[in-house]
């Protein structure tokens, strides 16, 4: 029997965006497909995050930050329905952390945003940036820009604070949906992946430092 979390993130009801996908017969998409089986293969998460031999670890970043956006997308899409302007009407991380969205268009300055509109942007915003081929290069032999891994940060900085705010305002709805054993592995398989790399400030990590205590070490 299929579980409601799944009927959920497939409702025809809900509008997620376009997969960015891999070209079927390129190196990146068989560093997905590796990548894919060791997780279905049960391999230790910390294991299966780490750099292949022989392979470029801007590929393999590369491939994780569209997987994990694709992944958040998914999860977010889930409890979106409960967050509102009202009843989330500052972006935030429990009573601690507020989460303030700039961009170079709008949002010149850190502007303080309910929720469902910080991860509007965000969303769009990450979108954008893996879409862009002078960031994210899917021809084959295109190098990656030299700021690739600083584009990389910021992205996944932008994308641990979905966690963030689903963990700490919206687990009943997850737990509701018995998709938490789902959600955790995704956070850490994300978590174990910027920490291998380096791709996250220690401090972005805070407001999940005791949970992640428990669930990762």
């Amino acid at each position: 029997m299929s579980s409601p979390f799944l009927k959920q993130v497939f409702n025809k009801d809900k509008t997620f965006r376009p997969k960015r996908k891999f070209e079927p017969g390129t190196q990146r998409f068989e560093l997905h497909k590796r990548a894919q089986a060791s997780l279905h293969a049960g391999l230790d998460l910390r294991q299966a995050v780490q750099l292949p031999p022989g392979e470029e670890l801007n590929d393999w970043v590369a491939v994780h930050v569209v997987d994990f956006f694709n992944r958040l997308n998914l999860i977010y899409g889930t409890v979106s329905d409960g967050c509102t302007e009202r009843s989330c009407p500052i972006m935030s991380g429990g009573p601690k952390y507020e989460y303030r969205w700039q961009d170079d268009h709008r949002f010149r300055k850190p502007t303080a945003l309910s929720a469902p509109r910080y991860m509007d942007l965000l969303m769009d915003w990450v979108e954008v940036q893996i879409n862009n081929e002078e960031i994210f290069p899917t021809n084959v032999g295109t190098p990656f820009p030299k700021n690739f891994l600083q584009a990389v940060r910021k992205i996944m900085s932008r994308l641990f604070r979905v966690f963030v705010h689903v963990y700490i305002h919206h687990f009943d709805r997850i737990a509701q949906m018995g998709s938490e054993a789902h959600v955790n592995t995704c956070y850490k398989h994300f978590y174990y992946f910027v920490t291998e790399f380096g791709l996250i400030d220690t401090k972005e990590l805070e407001p999940l430092k005791e949970m992640t205590a428990r669930m990762c070490h």
